[in-house]
């Protein structure tokens, strides 16, 4: 049965979306079998594989609402790469819509429960937000990964996110774990990057993944491009980076069939 992760944090401009599309990307690399759930109303997973979000008639939200099948819903991003539940402007109803509905933060677990046999991994690029779309990923998930800013305010929320995390394992999902933190947007020219760093590892003393995510241009011009960054270019250091990622989480979670 296939690992259902969220990518969650709140605070946006965090590198939520770059991190779940490379995941996928060098997750699928690697051998994986992975669908990108892009379940964020602003829809820069979706523009960000090459699709338009104003395009998209068959996508999250139709799913959602039960007008169609989560299996006609999926997008090729490209051949042998991973497959996309792709986001549109509807989206943005939908936690209104959601609100009236019997069990509604159980929405997307649902909905995802056919997919989970024919996936290994499915990755949810949440929406900068603890609202009732990011509740549903919770509730769908069996692990959460925070990605956070090398900055100033990088832990700023994490409280908030972690409060939230408590309180769906405790009420809703018992069996939600929190894979780990990976740090973005790291430059190593600057004192405040490795202070950052120390205090994530007061915070999350045995949940920092080793790598660490550089700022790279490439990696900020590839969703430009409809492209993940192992489409775009896959010898820069971005793309280094997020193949040294994935195959750590899948290490981590004892899955990695390349050796």
């Amino acid at each position: 049965m296939g690992k259902v992760i969220s990518i969650v944090n709140q605070k946006g401009g965090v590198g939520k979306t770059t991190t779940a599309m490379n995941m996928a990307a060098y997750m699928s690399q690697e051998g994986m079998s992975c669908l990108l759930v892009d379940l964020d109303p602003q829809a820069n997973a979706t523009s960000g594989c090459g699709l338009v979000p104003s395009d998209i008639e068959r996508g999250v939200y139709e799913v959602l609402s039960g007008t169609i099948s989560p299996h006609d819903a999926l997008h090729e991003v490209a051949p042998h790469v991973f497959r996309l539940l792709p986001a549109s402007v509807a989206l943005a109803g939908a936690a209104v819509e959601l609100v009236g509905i019997q069990e509604r933060e159980f929405q997307l677990k649902k909905t995802l429960a056919p997919l989970i046999p024919v996936f290994d991994y499915i990755i949810i690029d949440c929406p900068p937000s603890l609202g009732l779309l990011t509740l549903n990923a919770l509730v769908a998930s069996d692990y959460i990964l925070v990605p956070v800013q090398a900055e100033y305010f990088a832990l700023e929320g994490i409280g908030q996110l972690m409060e939230t995390f408590q309180l769906v394992k405790e009420h809703l999902h018992p069996g939600l774990e929190i894979l780990g933190v990976v740090l973005t947007m790291y430059d190593r020219r600057y004192r405040l990057s490795e202070s950052v760093l120390v205090e994530l590892y007061k915070h999350f003393p045995k949940k920092i993944f080793r790598t660490v995510i550089p700022r790279n241009v490439r990696l900020a011009e590839a969703p430009s491009h409809g492209k993940t960054i192992l489409q775009y270019d896959a010898s820069s250091r971005g793309a280094k980076a997020y193949d040294r990622f994935a195959r750590e989480v899948l290490e981590y979670l004892g899955d990695s069939r390349n050796g």
